[in-house]
């Protein structure tokens, strides 16, 4: 069977920790962040680790596919221990978080292993998650330290 592609729309906290659980363990290259300012649009092209694939059934096979985050509405965007005009280098998902500021702006804090971040201020919360073309098979499946 054939598995669907993603494509969910966040406007909310809420929505976001969706979005956020969605990529778990997703791979992005920094060379595949495009901050568009003039249009006030952030793009972040993932390998998506398919989680909600692994756990319909044991015997299924370990899958990622391709996906777009988008933020609209951005303000600015900082990162943090990413140098974005570095060879090919790979980061790991770990979660976004999220809260309003004073002025009533959102700060979303798209975290990565080895605390790097991308800091995102947007008018508002609008982002969408978009899953492009076929899933592959990967051998490896992400593992994680129990605590």
């Amino acid at each position: 069977m054939k598995p669907k592609n993603l494509k969910l729309i966040a406007r909310t906290v809420e929505d976001l920790r969706v979005v956020s659980a969605h990529l778990q363990d997703a791979i992005v290259n920094v060379n595949d962040i495009a901050n568009l300012k003039k249009n006030k649009i952030l793009l972040i092209q993932l390998n998506r680790f398919m989680w909600e694939d692994v756990e319909k059934g044991l015997f299924r096979k370990n899958k990622r596919i391709r996906t777009i985050l988008k933020f609209e509405n951005v303000i600015n965007v900082k990162s943090k221990n990413i140098n974005l005009a570095g060879e090919d280098k790979f980061l790991d998902f770990l979660t976004i978080e999220t809260n309003q500021m004073i002025d009533n702006n959102y700060e979303m804090k798209i975290l990565f292993a080895g605390d790097s971040i991308v800091r995102v201020t947007a008018e508002v919360i609008e982002a969408t998650l978009d899953d492009q073309g076929e899933a592959w098979d990967t051998k490896n499946k992400p593992k994680h330290k129990e605590i």
